[in-house]
């Protein structure tokens, strides 16, 4: 292989790893790094840039989508955000953390 090829591999690994080894939302959850909460929104457990930027692209998603059901619906967006808190934190799957109405974080059991 030519020094050209080499370089056109590195390159493609440099710039794709970066997307392949992000922190995904079910990842975060199930590994303790975030968790759901009664606001409705994700929030962090374990404070490191990943996890951090993970939950505030979700959380800024979610604010969104709250903001157009809110419209339609002649609702506040932290009325909508309630009501998707606590299902979320219903579904929450066992082993995954979400935080209790105390504010302390609580391990989901399996039912």
């Amino acid at each position: 292989m030519s020094i050209k090829r080499y370089t056109g591999w590195i390159l493609a690994l440099i710039i794709l790893t970066p997307a392949s080894l992000a922190l995904t939302l079910t990842e975060a959850r199930s590994s303790g790094r975030a968790g759901e909460t009664l606001s409705g929104y994700l929030a962090a457990r374990q404070n490191d840039r990943e996890t951090q930027a993970l939950v505030n692209r979700v959380n800024t998603g979610r604010q969104q989508q709250y903001q157009r059901l809110a419209d339609q619906n002649n609702l506040t967006t932290n009325e909508v955000a309630a009501i998707a808190g606590q299902k979320l934190v219903e579904r929450a799957d066992p082993g995954e953390y979400v935080r209790g109405i105390n504010g302390l974080w609580v391990q989901k059991k399996a039912q």
